[in-house]
């Protein structure tokens, strides 16, 4: 340490002072981000907790930098990107993917505390505090997830078998979409119209808002199911259907990365439980399909 009792770089080895400068610059860059999405966040509550962790990250940022003597600026990218994905995923995402992508340290704290005593008060902090703030945040969209998760699945599950079995059957793109997309919309107005009476009947208030959620989330996925069927031609159907298989496994892998970091739950186990049911119903409506033309001799 120096005579004015600030830590001198100096002293430091290369390696401690090259991780404490990756901290200061990630610690500086978080904190403009927090600051940036609280901008959007209406919630004074959301507001509070994302301007404290902001906070946070700015006072750790100032005990790197008494060891590095160098003011670092935000970087710019970064904070945009972020601010991109909180936009559109929501702040809760964002932040959260955000802490599971911060810089890794290349060597240990209790190596670092060696020469930095600051650094296993700063990961004690990070650890606690800043994961409690975490789990303060209430974010409206989250609050209905098992309201999307109910309309993505249905349509996952109903819509792959439907348009397996109609693939078979019909042999021609445009009667399967014509087909699927009467199905799917009928499918949504059920889905949404049973959701609402189920939330009403449990007393809750936001029994229409919930509804909601379920049918945006069975459209959009009956919509992407069927887009296949309307892209190749009336001979490509299993063209169609093999892409619509495709685009099923990359829902449910965006779907569930994005539930898995938002709410810290596996992500592997979900995305095999989902794959397994939404792939098995397709490949049993499939054979379906084939046995239906085969025995009562339809052909279209």
């Amino acid at each position: 340490m120096t005579s004015n009792n600030q830590p001198d770089a100096a002293r430091l080895s290369p390696a401690a002072l090259a991780q404490i400068r990756a901290f200061q610059q990630n610690e500086v860059t978080e904190a403009e981000v927090y600051r940036r999405i609280v901008r959007r966040t209406k919630d004074a509550g959301n507001r509070d907790t994302l301007l404290r962790i902001a906070d946070e990250e700015a006072k750790h940022a100032a005990i790197w930098q008494r060891y590095t003597g160098e003011e670092m600026r935000p970087q710019a990218g970064k904070v945009r990107r972020y601010a991109l994905i909180a936009l559109v995923f929501g702040f809760t995402f964002a932040v959260k993917l955000m802490e599971k992508g911060e810089a890794k340290a290349q060597i240990s704290y209790e190596e670092l505390a060696r020469e930095a005593p600051e650094a296993l008060d700063i990961r004690a902090d990070e650890e606690a505090h800043e994961q409690a703030l975490l789990a303060m945040l209430d974010e409206e969209r989250l609050s209905y997830v098992g309201s999307m998760v109910l309309g993505m699945n249905d349509a996952m599950v109903e819509m792959t078998g439907t348009l397996a079995g109609l693939t078979l059957a019909m042999q021609n793109t445009r009667l399967i979409a014509l087909s699927g997309l009467i199905t799917g919309i009928a499918a949504t107005l059920s889905m949404a119209s049973s959701e609402y009476l189920s939330s009403k009947s449990e007393g809750r208030e936001d029994a229409f808002k919930s509804a909601t959620y379920t049918g945006i989330a069975y459209l959009v996925t009956v919509a992407l199911l069927i887009l296949p069927y309307l892209l190749f031609d009336e001979a490509h159907y299993l063209w169609a259907m093999a892409t619509m298989i495709v685009i099923v496994l990359l829902i449910l892998v965006v779907f569930n990365y994005y539930i898995s970091v938002a709410q810290d739950l596996p992500f592997k186990k979900r995305f095999g439980q989902m794959a397994g049911i939404s792939l098995g119903v397709a490949a049993l409506s499939f054979v379906i399909g084939i046995l239906v033309k085969q025995f009562l001799g339809v052909d279209i």
